[in-house]
């Protein structure tokens, strides 16, 4: 197995002092799941980073893909002046970043700047919430996930140049599980499995995907939160790593209509709080499931419709569920079976059900808190999951669906009291906030799709 590795506070320490590094990155994930935060000195993280943390805008987790602040929201408006956070530095997330000389990366806690009480609504804090809610009820979450992304021939600025269109894929024929056009790719996957793998994240090996120049990278399965920092990391090294070979990569869910999405699969597990066992199989269970574990499951469908917005968080999120598309269309779970929202795969303490609907676009730490808390309730209201489904899920006619939109998986959202009991009323309302203002902005736009349908013929 890979292994996660991170460096000692000590180690870094000493590497400062030495010179090896001479910058740290402070960073924690906004709401899109992005990484943001500060570059300072290597001699100031010590005399002042490690002790106090650095202070941030508080807007950073109330604004819009472009910074835009966004209105409407209790934690952060233009009313309470936009005031400052505290990152406060997890000195279990240290890492080096081989891609960029000297530095080093570190994730951060966002705290209150006057009380040190945790931001609630920080997406940190939303998932390490439902960790903590499984660790009072004696269970140790283990999550992995499986995230695909488009390569481009194009960089970053031709694309924006070009308003990202006439885009090259890096590859000009679909390329899933093909040696010879990987091969090609080499060059720079390459370079991004070695990085990750210098930089102590639990690289399994990478492999082409569905579409024309779509790959996917592993790491190995984490506890939840440890894998959701991995997650945020590694998107933003893939990135990096490509823009500096003059390349371009995109985690969109549907980069485009004609090809395969981009998926974020999502496997969960529950294990005994020392981690020896998992608490999945059961030999004498139906289809070899612990009750918990049907429980479990049981919970993950029945929160799906309500909880979408976590695990399909952009407009574009909701273009990816096509029949046949490889995206799932239809809430249900089968052994195996990669038409349906759900699967159950692996044996043994490797037992765990895969959720198929998140997208590539998922901020990671919200779409853990979904599948930790979807699970969670399942076990504690003790709700069965239905009978398998067997055969082709998108012909399915007594299925639930997933949302067809984001209008949908507001309404649904909003709606939901499952929602506001497992995350709290503000974290329902934060999430709510952010979804209504990114729906608004997609419809006070006009889009090249109607231009070209009504400018001449309507």
């Amino acid at each position: 197995m890979a292994t996660n590795r991170t460096i000692a506070p000590e180690q870094l320490e000493a590497d400062i002092r030495g010179g090896v590094i001479d910058t740290v990155l402070v960073t924690f994930p906004d709401h899109q799941g992005r990484l943001v935060g500060k570059r300072v000195d290597g001699d100031f993280y010590l005399q002042e980073v490690v002790a106090n943390g650095t202070e941030n805008c508080d807007y950073l987790i109330a604004c819009d893909m472009d910074n835009n602040p966004i209105p409407g929201f209790r934690f952060a408006s233009y009313d309470t002046g936009y005031g400052d956070m505290r990152a406060v530095v997890d000195a279990g997330t240290i890492r080096y970043t081989p891609w960029i000389d000297k530095t080093a990366i570190v994730l951060a806690d966002l705290v209150d700047v006057d009380t040190a009480a945790p931001i609630e609504v920080s997406p940190r804090q939303v998932l390490r919430r439902q960790v903590e809610k499984a660790a009072a009820l004696g269970y140790r979450s283990m999550m992995g996930s499986e995230i695909e992304f488009y390569l481009f021939k194009d960089s970053y600025d031709d694309a924006n140049a070009n308003g990202y269109t006439q885009l090259t894929p890096h590859s000009p024929y679909l390329e899933d599980y093909h040696i010879l056009q990987t091969t090609k790719d080499e060059y720079i996957l390459g370079q991004i499995r070695r990085h990750l793998r210098d930089a102590g994240l639990p690289v399994e090996g990478s492999k082409g995907e569905a579409g024309k120049g779509q790959h996917e990278l592993n790491l190995t399965y984490l506890d939840a939160l440890a894998m959701a920092d991995a997650n945020a990391v590694y998107k933003n090294a893939t990135k990096e790593i490509a823009a500096l070979a003059g390349r371009s990569i995109s985690f969109m869910a549907k980069y485009d209509f004609g090809d395969t999405g981009s998926s974020c699969h999502i496997h969960s597990s529950l294990w005994t709080m020392d981690g020896s066992e998992s608490l999945m199989p059961d030999h004498h269970g139906e289809h070899h499931m612990s009750q918990l574990f049907r429980w479990y499951l049981g919970g993950l469908i029945a929160t799906a419709r309500e909880f979408s917005l976590l695990l399909a968080p952009t407009i574009n999120s909701y273009k990816r569920f096509q029949p046949g598309s490889w995206a799932p269309t239809g809430i249900g779970w089968g052994t195996d079976n990669r038409t349906l929202g759900f699967r159950v795969v692996g044996h043994g303490n490797g037992m765990r059900v895969e959720n198929r609907i998140p997208g590539a676009d998922a901020n990671s730490h919200h779409a853990f808190a979904a599948v930790l808390a979807g699970g969670l309730y399942g076990i504690q209201h003790k709700i069965e999951p239905p009978d398998p489904y067997i055969g082709n899920g998108y012909e399915a006619k007594d299925l639930q669906r997933i949302p067809w939109s984001m209008v949908d998986a507001i309404a649904l959202w909003e709606g939901s009291s499952i929602a506001k009991e497992c995350f709290g009323e503000e974290v329902h309302f934060h999430i709510a906030n952010f979804a209504r203002s990114e729906w608004l902005a997609f419809n006070q736009s006009v889009t090249d799709w109607e231009r070209r349908r009504y400018f001449e013929r309507i």
